[in-house]
């Protein structure tokens, strides 16, 4: 009992929140949902008659409330239990009745409830596509209408809302059912029938539902059901409905005229005639739809909508072909334009537009002339002086007309019209600019085409109520590139192309604009010599393609081999113009590093491995060069720094090419050791002397290279006497390995050394320096003393480095020193040839 109390005390509770909006009508459903299952399950085994009626309203009112929210499954239940409820108040009702009428009494009472429950599980069905089950309720409900007369308009209605919705399902058959039984249940009982207008209604979606159905099968049913709708009702739905029924069935003209002819006679709308005429016309109905709209003209002669009409019959009679009819019209209503008889402001508009698509219809069958001729109509409705942005359009398409004619000053006229009604606009100064190309006067397209850069950028960076469309900027910097190119003014398309690439977004267009404007650059640059004065818009255009590529892409039509495709054109073109400017360092090396970034791009390939390599390589060549140029000390500094830089990443591309093939004869290993050398013995950099730590352990190293290092660590400012000493005794120890000294290549060496070790001017050396040196001198007489190919000029030198080196000695005393060194030096003497006796 406390559970049933509280379910009905929930049940009332949503009832009057519902009312009061503060719950939704899924929580209401839900609420009911509750409060019902919970009185069902209270139920006893014989409860009273009101705890069963009680049973059946809330059954009923829960299974409609799901229902109602697009969940009939969850009705289902609740309306079987409220018809099981419904027999068992039946049953017990008959059980205590007293006779006939009692029972009559009862029966109509169960009845009424039994037909709402049958009502709402054909509801449920339809909602779930259960047509036989639907169809199978509704039989029933209209079987008992007989004892319920006033449920007709109710049911009528049921039926027509299962025919809307299952019209709109595109089930026709369905629909064509329940709008017939909708309008069978209507004639049932006049007076609670659902009215004319609402039968009217019902038949007109049912000849709508045969019509689209199959209108070549059912084409008789859906005249039958229009005729019976317009004569219930006679509505300009109906009327046109069935206009459209006999001109797709191939009715006749004679049949068609009938039709029109029944409701010329009743008040219909001005617009409800025009769609008419349209439909008559649009069907091919010329003498039908032309003889229908002269009779709409007289009828709505007074009207202020007169011109709808003359505006179709002008639509018409162009689409027709019957071109000098319509001019003729165009040209009456001109004249009523200055007698009085002025079209309104939106027929006005319409005519403006009818004239445009005609003019731009003969303008795009190159026929100028004809489309001034309609461009002139239009004119013609503007008073003198008139500013305007429409005229301006309108002065500079006839403006693009009289170019094609050849007619120059008449398109300045016409552009100087436009410029005054609408100065700052960019189609303006498109027309100006077109006709500065014509003229050939580069200076002014040059001029126009920076100005029409200017409002292309500011149109796409703040929202332009006279913007027309995003792109509308960069497709006429588009255009006015191309239109110079046809005109052979490379100049005033450089200009075009360099500011369309700025804006463009669609990355197709980009990359094509680039190409182009690359392939210009470098035409001018040959044909006029100019490298300084246009490398740096090459260098801006490459730089614009490297962004780009960075970027992400969404674009669909721009696939990630597009990309890679332009990626290796740029690189490509940026490495050929790294060689063409061999002569201009700076430039060489800025393309090298363009070709580089480029790469990245692309798949790591061996070729592009190689590349990516060579461009570092070159370019860190080119620093060094630079750099043993430069006297400004920070600038020096500036260039060794980048030169490390590159090697640094060259040396890692390095390692992975390594893996991809045999390298054993590329030099790429020795040159980053001589760059990186190079670079960090001018720099001081303290690790210089951990990076040839390994260099001496490396078993394949050859001579050139360690002669190559200790002529750079004492370049200035490099000054590392102590490694460029270690790489010459290197290079003479390699040089002693030989089958075969080359004897000039070892004195060039072993002179090198002596310099080191034996300082000139010195007299106080120490007994180990000496003794270094006296064992490159026993060197040196080992080798020319085995061969007859050491320079004599090299002897000469040894020979008097020697003797000095006796002589400062004997300076200090030294006499046993003295005589050792001046020894040693007369021992050369016997080897020296024609210098021989001047010595001796």
């Amino acid at each position: 009992t406390q559970v049933e109390e509280s379910a009905i005390n929930l049940w009332n509770w949503a009832v009057t929140k519902h009312t009061g909006s503060v719950v939704n009508d899924e929580q209401r459903a839900k609420l009911r949902f509750v409060a019902c299952r919970l009185v069902c399950l209270c139920e006893g085994s014989d409860p009273p008659e009101g705890t069963i009626r009680r049973q059946i309203l809330m059954c009923m009112k829960t299974g409609k409330g799901w229902i109602d929210i697009g969940k009939a499954d969850l009705a289902d239940g609740f309306l079987e239990i409220a018809m099981s409820s419904i027999e068992k108040l039946y049953a017990k009702l008959l059980k205590g009745s007293d006779g006939e009428a009692d029972i009559h009494v009862h029966k109509a009472d169960v009845e009424k409830n039994l037909f709402k429950v049958l009502s709402y599980q054909a509801e449920s069905a339809v909602a779930q596509g259960d047509f036989q089950k639907a169809v199978m309720c509704v039989q029933r409900c209209k079987d008992m209408l007989m004892k319920l007369p006033k449920e007709t308009c109710y049911l009528s209605i049921l039926c027509y809302n299962f025919g809307v919705e299952t019209y709109e399902w595109k089930r026709y058959e369905q629909s064509s059912f329940w709008l017939s039984q909708s309008y069978d249940i209507g004639k049932m009982d006049m007076k609670y029938s659902v009215g004319k207008e609402m039968q009217a209604k019902v038949l007109r979606l049912l000849a709508t539902a045969y019509f689209e159905w199959d209108c070549n099968l059912y084409l008789e049913k859906a005249l039958k059901a229009i005729s019976l709708a317009n004569q219930e009702n006679l509505h300009p739905a109906g009327c046109f409905l069935k206009m459209k029924i006999l001109l797709k069935s191939g009715a006749s003209d004679e049949d068609i005229n009938s039709a029109v002819a029944e409701f010329l006679h009743h008040e219909m709308s001005l617009d409800f005639c025009l769609n008419t005429a349209k439909l008559l016309l649009e069907h091919g109905r010329e003498s039908v739809g032309f003889d229908f709209l002269k009779s709409v003209a007289e009828r709505f002669e007074s009207s202020p909508d007169l011109g709808k009409i003359t505006l179709l019959h002008i639509e018409f009679l162009l689409q027709n072909k019957r071109e000098l009819l319509a001019k003729q019209k165009v040209e009456e209503i001109i004249i009523g334009h200055y007698t009085g008889k002025q079209l309104l402001p939106e027929a006005l508009n319409q005519l403006h537009i009818i004239l445009w698509d005609r003019a731009a219809k003969h303008y795009e069958a190159k026929s100028y002339s004809e489309a001034l001729h309609w461009y002139n109509y239009s004119v013609s409705f503007y008073t003198p002086g008139q500013i305007d942005q429409n005229l301006a359009k309108l002065q500079r398409n006839m403006a693009s007309c009289y170019l094609h004619l050849k007619q120059i000053d008449k398109a300045k006229e016409a552009v100087k019209e436009a410029k005054r009604c609408d100065p700052n606009s960019i189609f303006t100064k498109f027309s100006v600019y077109k006709i500065a190309v014509m003229e050939k006067d580069t200076d002014k397209a040059v001029e126009t085409v920076i100005e029409m850069g200017k409002l292309a950028e500011k149109s796409s960076q703040h929202e332009d109520k006279l913007r027309v469309d995003e792109n509308t900027g960069t497709n006429l910097l588009s255009l006015a590139a191309q239109i110079a190119l046809e005109n052979e003014q490379q100049v005033v398309a450089i200009k075009a192309l360099e500011y369309l690439s700025e804006h463009l977004q669609d990355c197709q267009q980009l990359f094509a604009a680039l190409k182009c404007l690359v392939r210009l650059t470098l035409s001018k640059v040959m044909a006029e010599n100019e490298e300084k004065s246009v490398t740096y818009g090459l260098n801006n255009t490459f730089s614009a393609a490297h962004k780009r590529l960075a970027g992400s892409f969404t674009e669909e039509k721009f696939t990630g081999d597009m990309r890679i495709l332009d990626a290796h054109w740029f690189r490509k073109v940026a490495w050929n113009l790294a060689v063409q400017f061999r002569d201009y360092p700076e430039k060489m090396r800025d393309f090298f590093l363009l070709s580089f970034k480029l790469s990245r791009f692309c798949p790591s390939d061996k070729a592009v491995l190689i590349a990516q390599k060579t461009c570092l390589l070159m370019a860190a060549a080119v620093d060094l060069e630079m750099g043993r140029q430069e006297v400004t000390p920070s600038k020096q500094t500036e260039l060794l720094t980048q030169a490390l830089q590159h090697l640094q990443v060259c040396k890692e591309i390095w390692k992975v090419l390594k893996l991809t093939g045999d390298f054993a004869k590329d030099q790429t290993e020795t040159l980053l050791l001589l760059y990186e050398f190079e670079a960090r013995s001018k720099l001081n950099d303290p690790t210089l002397h951990d990076l040839m730590e390994s260099v001496w352990e490396q078993p394949q190293i050859e001579v050139k290279t360690l002669e190559i290092i200790a002529s750079l660590a004492m370049e200035s400012p490099a000054r590392y006497p102590v490694l460029c000493k270690k790489a010459l005794k290197g290079a003479l120890n390699l040089h002693r390995k030989q089958t075969v000294i080359d004897a000039e290549k070892f004195s060039k060496c072993l002179h090198s050394l002596i310099n080191l070790s034996l300082p000139t001017g010195l007299t106080d050396l120490d007994a180990c320096v000496l003794q270094e040196a006296w064992d490159y001198f026993e060197d040196a007489l080992s080798v020319v003393s085995s061969t007859d190919a050491y320079p004599e000029m090299e002897i000469l030198w040894l020979m008097t480095r020697a003797w000095n080196t006796g002589i400062f000695q004997y300076t200090v005393g030294k006499y046993k020193e003295a005589e050792q060194w001046c020894g040693l030096g007369m021992r050369f003497l016997n080897h020296l040839g024609s210098l021989k006796k001047s010595y001796e």
